[in-house]
């Protein structure tokens, strides 16, 4: 864990110049659309989606909602918290964070109701867990494409960024370790309202421990041309 945080580390901001804006665009739509796809894709396969997703379609069952809803209400919400961790308005920002939730949440009823109609949810075992888990890499992969472009992003993967480069000193693997707390608190709260459990298996697991480790290597490793697009950021203490 000492090493992945060294390696987060080296991936930090090295210049206060920003990437084209054509490059950081299509950056932010291959992110996304890979996002929603990797979720898609191990949501249907039910090994375990990840903690958020998880947390998201327990609340769906919960609430009798489809989980397109259930993200992008509970995306808003995050959209609020980052605005009390930033300790300042920034309302370009939360727009921002709310049309990708806006997006996202539709790209995930059609990919999840793509893979469900091909049968994925059906296929034997081996073929979900290698498919599970090519989405969990996809994931990481799809998260440092746009939290780089740092344009608009996920709410819950700017809380991470927030968290990464504000509070804890450019380790990803510690905030997002951090992040995933929360939605496992409110997967736990269905559980008790339920006596269910939805979306949580193996893969969830797998996720909670490399899902930072993924964003740090793909940092360093892919996309050399695309850099963190923020200043030099200054901690914040209280």
């Amino acid at each position: 864990m000492h090493n992945l945080a060294l390696s987060a580390k080296k991936a930090s901001v090295k210049q206060n110049t920003f990437d084209p804006m054509s490059k950081r665009l299509l950056a932010l739509v291959i992110g996304l659309t890979l996002n929603a796809f990797g979720n898609g894709l191990t949501i249907s396969s039910n090994i375990g989606a990840a903690p958020w997703g998880a947390s998201e379609v327990n609340l769906a069952h919960l609430f009798h909602v489809n989980i397109g809803i259930a993200m992008f209400v509970v995306g808003s919400a995050v959209a609020v918290i980052n605005q009390l961790l930033l300790k300042k308005k920034d309302f370009l920002r939360f727009a921002g964070e709310i049309a990708f939730i806006a997006s996202f949440s539709c790209f995930i009823n059609l990919f999840t109701g793509f893979f469900t109609r091909i049968g994925l949810p059906q296929a034997p075992l081996a073929w979900r867990i290698a498919v599970g888990f090519f989405g969990i890499a996809i994931l990481g992969v799809s998260i440092s494409f746009y939290q780089r472009a740092n344009l608009i992003m996920h709410p819950n993967d700017s809380t991470t960024n927030i968290l990464r480069f504000l509070y804890l000193k450019n380790n990803v693997v510690r905030a997002q370790f951090i992040n995933f707390l929360v939605p496992l608190g409110m997967t736990g709260i269905c559980y008790l309202a339920t006596r269910h459990v939805y979306s949580v298996n193996i893969g969830t697991l797998v996720i909670l421990l490399v899902n930072g480790p993924m964003i740090a290597w793909t940092d360093r490793h892919l996309w050399h041309s695309l850099h963190h697009n923020v200043k030099q950021p200054k901690a914040i203490h209280d």
